[in-house]
């Protein structure tokens, strides 16, 4: 009985040292937290990165390729203001740090939308597309308040267009 942890111990460092490296060491560096780089769209940065092919092509009058961005960049910031939103909803009173991150990245990625909808409204109108505009714009003012540079800028088109006529006179 007396040997006996002296052989368990020893039987156990015998196993990691013959063991390969790669079994006792967590995942490398690249393949974690995959879905935060920019080659993956599923994160803030990537919508970015979205955007900024669309004003690329919008720049040089490919405005088919630029709303594909442009939607893309929608789809993608939407889905992620929604998983953010859910998973601060599901932390509130667990653990506060979680909530607090979520929001923070919530707040980004509903910035990020309403920047795309802000440019999509833009290719709508320099497409003489006002009635498109509306929608992407009065979506903007519901995400950003009026208040806010993006809202206010989101109401101005639409008094612009026509949609609304009375101006917001707080924002200045």
């Amino acid at each position: 009985m007396r040997c006996r942890l002296p052989l368990t111990t020893c039987a156990l460092f015998a196993g990691l040292l013959l063991s390969p490296a790669s079994s006792i060491a967590q995942t490398s560096s690249s393949s974690y937290k995959v879905l935060a780089s920019e080659e993956r769209p599923f994160n803030v940065k990537a919508v970015k990165s979205l955007i900024k092919k669309g004003d690329k092509a919008a720049s040089s009058r490919n405005y088919k390729k630029a709303k594909n961005h442009y939607d893309e960049a929608r789809i993608v910031s939407r889905q992620l203001l929604s998983f953010y939103r859910d998973l601060s909803g599901a932390f509130r009173g667990l653990d506060a740090r979680i909530p607090r991150e979520m929001d923070s990245k919530s707040l980004d990625a509903a910035t990020a939308l309403a920047d795309v909808n802000l440019r999509l409204a833009a290719l709508f109108r320099r497409q003489n597309q006002p009635e498109m505009a509306v929608p992407v714009l009065v979506e903007v003012v519901r995400l950003m308040t009026p208040a806010k540079p993006q809202g206010n800028k989101a109401y101005q088109g639409l008094i612009e267009l026509g949609f609304a006529e009375t101006p917001y006179a707080a924002g200045r």
